[in-house]
């Protein structure tokens, strides 16, 4: 269904009014992974008619957020090309300019109706079981138009939406689409103060971008047959449609910040890699096929089709993307996790490691490296190293308080104290030892160690971090232990 006649250019337009969506960031990868499967070309354009609210802070998150995650584009914002600007808001003459051609054209008219009628018809519209869409009926000629302009009067201008009729096009998600005017409204295209409306401005960006496809979500599907009058009404080819499903909650409600985190920067800053929520917005309404869902980006382009996306809601659910992230963390090269983990350690602990330290931190991160769900849970984990510890009080009363912790304490300070040497496996020995002499299991035996060694119950595997701790280190935080222990008795 592509049309190799005309070139493929397809682009991603949002508006700079808050942080960039992970909605927006699945429509970016989708216009991306189109434009590069078939050697198109890819634009980023900022929407940002809204003045009041489009702030520089958006707009530079929008940008920040899209190369982190990898998505390059060939002409817009930032980049340049062969349109002057890329930006609304500095196009407004253009839009006022195809405003009033519409006008002399006779596809477009002053519209003086009132706040007041506009409600009284639309009320009888419903009333009459009728779509509410305004069809012109207060519309005045063109000689009386022209008059009250030119004493001053100010007005919005509305396109003229032809009636009787249809607008027809086939979706390349959601297939045949048809729209039959009456539930069109001859809607706005300039506001009485001369500032474009989304139908207007929208429009004519794709027509002088020669934008061949436009790929965007579902609640934009209703606007559509107003852009394909626009754009024929401006005498120019219309472009292929693709509305993609909007994401949803695993409650089956559209996403909003009551699921969590719906920003791209919050899943950066949570510790997720780029990578891996790359790759999960992908297989939300697209599947690569025979059930494969780790996917790499190159892959991804060479066989994404949007006639392959899904038209049903898309849930969005944290926990697999958890569980893809980890995938993505045990996937990444010792020295490629380090890089990525020490910088975050370091904020951890207000300072820079160093020497040994930088040491003690390659040598754990491997076995964190095979549990961590996200990168910013790893800093606390293993804080212990790097410091004095504090025992976080629900570990203590859960773990220190019950029979035999004590025990388990003194026993392993003796065992440990007495070995040669010290490594994963000499630690290992020696308390599985302890616990044999003891009589004690796994459970009651190794988790007081646990505490009392990283003041919490849970930390990297137990035999890898005494190892990494340092005998010294051990046995003085588990002589603390003990006194702790006995002050309680």
């Amino acid at each position: 269904m592509i049309d190799a006649s005309r070139p493929i250019r397809v682009r991603f337009a949002p508006s700079p009014t808050g942080y960039l969506h992970v909605g927006g960031g699945r429509t970016a990868l989708y216009n991306w992974l189109f434009a590069r499967r078939y050697g198109g070309t890819f634009i980023l354009r900022s929407d940002d008619t809204d003045r009041e609210r489009s702030t520089d802070e958006f707009a530079a998150d929008i940008i920040e957020s899209m190369r982190w995650l990898g998505l390059d584009w060939d002409e817009g914002i930032e980049v340049g090309g062969p349109q002057p600007t890329y930006h609304q808001s500095e196009r407004f003459a253009r839009y006022q300019a195809v405003a009033h051609q519409l006008l002399a054209d006779g596809r477009a008219y002053y519209s003086f109706a009132s706040p007041e009628q506009l409600d009284t018809f639309r009320k009888e519209a419903q009333a009459a079981g009728l779509p509410p869409a305004y069809d012109g009926r207060f519309r005045v000629d063109a000689d009386e138009a022209a008059r009250r302009i030119a004493a001053g009067e100010r007005a919005p201008i509305r396109f003229a939406v032809e009636r009787p009729g249809v607008t027809e096009f086939a979706d390349l998600v959601r297939g045949d689409m048809r729209f039959e005017h009456v539930q069109v409204d001859d809607f706005v295209i300039l506001r009485s103060d001369g500032s474009p409306t989304y139908h207007l401005a929208s429009t004519v960006d794709d027509v002088d971008f020669d934008i061949s496809h436009v790929v965007r979500g579902e609640d934009l599907l209703s606007s559509t047959p107003k852009h394909i009058l626009l754009t024929e009404a401006m005498g120019s080819a219309r472009a292929t449609y693709a509305h993609l499903p909007l994401l949803r909650g695993p409650d089956g409600a559209k996403l909003s910040k009551r699921h969590g985190h719906t920003s791209i920067n919050s899943y950066r800053d949570a510790g997720f890699l780029a990578e891996a929520l790359r790759n999960y917005l992908a297989i939300l309404s697209w599947s690569p096929g025979d059930d494969e869902e780790i996917v790499s980006l190159a892959d991804m382009a060479d066989r994404f089709e949007l006639t392959d996306v899904s038209k049903n809601p898309a849930v969005f659910d944290v926990t697999k993307l958890e569980w893809m992230n980890g995938v993505y963390i045990r996937e990444l090269s010792g020295d490629g996790f380090v890089g990525r983990v020490r910088a975050l350690v370091e904020a951890d602990l207000g300072r820079e490691l160093a020497g040994d330290d930088v040491r003690t931190l390659e040598e754990i991160l491997p076995h964190v490296q095979e549990r961590a769900k996200v990168l910013t849970e790893i800093p606390e984990q293993v804080r212990f190293l790097f410091g004095d510890i504090t025992y976080d009080e629900t570990s203590w009363d859960k773990v220190m308080r019950k029979d035999g912790a004590d025990v388990a304490v003194a026993g392993a300070s003796e065992a440990l104290d007495q070995l040669s040497e010290w490594s994963i496996e000499a630690v290992e020995g020696a308390l599985r030892a302890m616990l044999e002499t003891h009589e004690l299991s796994a459970r009651k035996g190794l988790q007081p160690l646990r505490v009392a060694v990283t003041g919490s119950s849970i930390s990297p595997p137990l035999f890898e971090s005494i190892a990494a701790l340092g005998r010294d280190r051990t046995l003085e935080r588990l002589s603390a232990a003990s006194a702790k222990l006995a002050e309680a008795m």
